[in-house]
Parts: structure tokens; C-alpha cells; sequence
């Protein structure tokens, strides 16, 4: 199976993924520039800061996670708004 970040971006949801330390989230930012993903702004992946959740998008953009989708990842919460919430661990993802 190829764990690629387009194969996130293609999962009924809103696809919320998390990284335990920073060095996951530059491989993460590399691998999806790498893939061509983007910002929602046109920025390069590389070009940006590091987080802890980052979501993914179905149109090949990425975006950071506000205080929020910070609340909804932690919780039980299931949905947001109509979508399904899947939270995705990078480094276990990756294996």
C-alpha cells in the first residue's frame, strides 16, 4: 500500500493529521509538496511553519488546524458539520 498524502486527500472526511514531533510534520510538508499539494494560499508546504494537525484537503491543499479543529481532534467528536472527522497519525500512518 502507498501512504501518500493524495491518498488522505481522497478519504470521505475532513481528513485532520497529527504529528507527535516537529521532524514528522517537515517529512509531512516535504512529502506533500513533493506530491504537489499547496496552502490554500499557493504557498509551498516547505515554505511554512510546522504544526501539530494539519488538515488535508480534497483539492490538493493543506491547512493549519485553528483552535477549533484543535478542540474537535481531542474530543469525541465524530463529524464536523456534515463531514466525517478522521484523524490520522502521521507516524503511524507511514510505517
Amino acid at each position: 500500500m502507498s501512504h501518500t498524502i493524495k491518498n488522505l486527500s481522497q478519504m470521505d472526511g475532513r481528513v485532520y493529521v497529527f504529528f507527535k514531533r516537529e521532524a514528522l510534520c517537515k517529512q509531512f510538508l516535504s512529502q506533500a509538496e513533493q506530491e504537489g499539494f499547496t496552502f490554500q494560499d499557493g504557498a509551498k508546504p516547505t515554505e511554512r511553519h510546522t504544526s501539530d494537525i494539519i488538515a488535508v484537503n480534497n483539492d490538493f491543499t493543506i491547512n493549519y488546524v485553528g483552535s477549533v479543529g484543535h478542540v474537535a481532534f481531542g474530543s469525541n467528536v465524530k463529524r464536523i458539520g456534515k463531514q466525517n472527522l478522521i484523524r490520522i497519525d502521521y507516524e503511524d500512518y507511514i510505517r
